[in-house]
């Protein structure tokens, strides 16, 4: 239960209050221009009626969460419509859908939040639809995209409500980014961002660096060159055959029931019952990639088998060629820090929140790992050679999991679980080049 405040605006009261003042924001189209290229620096009406590169549409929605580990009243949901357990708030691309069809994705979120990412110094145009909450029409919060971490954001687009605006329901806006700092990034909403986080409006985004697409061999003399790099290293050391993100997050049950059920969570009592890597657990985590959106409904495609992961579409499972140098994207918007160990393999910590392991000197401070411990709202960019393959199987299997063995357990559950999943190691030149990240 909430405690009584002197201050007699309410949160959901300020909130609204808030909405007032967007709107009186958007009556400054008024002002004559001078004054209006003050305050907007890059203008409102130029972003809005241009094409955005990704629309994402904001709201709420139901996924998978082992129902077997019973956390009784709270998990599984008794309102979760089957195989579905637990209430999330969250994104989805809608990029391309018609209105009609971006209308019809309330109440189908998804978690983790939809990855994208974005070339340095190329502007890019993020616009999203806030569509309202299916199950609490009572809720009428804005929402935003804030971008962890960026460098390079004015306080117009950056998604910080206090500093900037948030987009009432039934309204668009377009964010304009021009990046120029390669590396890895989280991003979420920033209202009520303890509960809008929590209940999974978060997720991974990316700069791909300007050196991208120039080879250099690595080791020099080695005969192997590469194209695709995770930051402007000059040397390719950076470089790499394959990438998967690797995005860690948690669900307390309660909370996630207390917002179904039109009830409010006590934050002081923060306690996880489940640990998820890209919104699934073990062996969850394994599962394909969902199919893309339905082009009738616009809904999200379950593959076939793993209907109960429609609404959790990212796999984590790590598929590479012996020999392969593979680039792991860590990011951490759980409450809790994360230690992820790699078995029977080293990794090379090249990165940590989008800044290139190198002294103004050009001294090298990358290292040598078999753990990565990222904190609340960290992120590692690290790079493992895989190794030959070895036993008479198609692969050979390494696991990459939380060293915390109670964040391997799903609730009240035993065993396995959690933040977890294979890294499959094939002969060389079975698999083909890799497409897209986590493919």
């Amino acid at each position: 239960m909430s405690k009584q405040s002197p201050v007699t605006v309410s949160r959901r009261s300020f909130l609204k209050l808030a909405g007032g003042v967007v709107a009186g924001a958007a009556g400054a189209s008024l002002l004559p221009n001078l004054v209006r290229n003050v305050l907007w620096p890059t203008r409102l009406a130029e972003a809005a009626d241009s094409v955005a590169d990704l629309h994402l549409a904001s709201t709420d929605g139901w996924i998978h969460l082992p129902p077997a580990a019973a956390v009784p009243p709270y998990h599984p949901d008794a309102l979760a419509p089957a195989p579905l357990t637990t209430y999330i708030f969250g994104f989805r691309d809608v990029t391309g859908l018609t209105d009609a069809q971006v209308q019809a994705q309330k109440l189908k979120a998804q978690h983790s939040a939809p990855l994208f990412w974005v070339d340095e110094g190329t502007e890019f145009r993020l616009q999203l639809s806030n569509l309202g909450l299916g199950l609490r029409p009572d809720l009428v919060d804005p929402h935003t995209v804030h971008w962890h971490g960026f460098r390079d954001q004015i306080p117009f687009f950056d998604g910080e409500p206090m500093g900037g605006f948030s987009v009432p329901i039934g309204r668009s806006f377009v964010y304009v980014y021009r990046p120029y700092h390669a590396g890895t990034y989280m991003y979420h909403c920033h209202v009520e961002d303890v509960e809008h986080v929590h209940l999974g409006m978060t997720g991974i985004v990316f700069v791909r660096p300007v050196q991208n697409g120039t080879p250099y061999e690595y080791p020099p003399l080695s005969g192997k060159s590469y194209t695709k790099f995770a930051y402007n290293d000059g040397d390719g050391s950076t470089g790499y055959d394959r990438e998967f993100i690797i995005f860690l997050s948690e669900v307390w049950a309660e909370a996630h029931w207390d917002f179904s059920h039109v009830q409010l969570p006590d934050w002081t009592e923060y306690r996880a019952d489940f640990y998820l890597m890209n919104g699934r657990v073990y062996p969850d985590t394994l599962a394909p990639n969902g199919a893309g959106n339905d082009p009738v409904t616009g809904d999200l495609i379950p593959t076939a088998g793993y209907e109960h992961l429609q609404y959790q579409p990212a796999s984590s499972l790590i598929q590479v060629n012996a020999g392969d140098r593979v680039l792991l994207r860590f990011a951490n918007l759980g409450f809790s820090e994360q230690s992820m160990t790699l078995a029977g393999i080293k990794m090379r910590v090249v990165g940590r929140d989008a800044a290139l392991l190198r002294g103004r000197d050009s001294t090298d401070l990358s290292y040598q790992t078999s753990t990565i411990s990222a904190g609340t709202g960290e992120s590692y960019d690290a790079i493992f050679t895989a190794p030959a393959m070895t036993g008479p199987g198609p692969y050979t299997t390494y696991y990459l999991y939380n060293r915390n063995y109670h964040r391997l357990r799903n609730g009240s559950g035993t065993g396995h679980g959690g933040q977890m999943t294979e890294i499959r190691v094939f002969p060389a030149g079975t698999l083909p080049p890799q497409a897209a990240p986590n493919t």
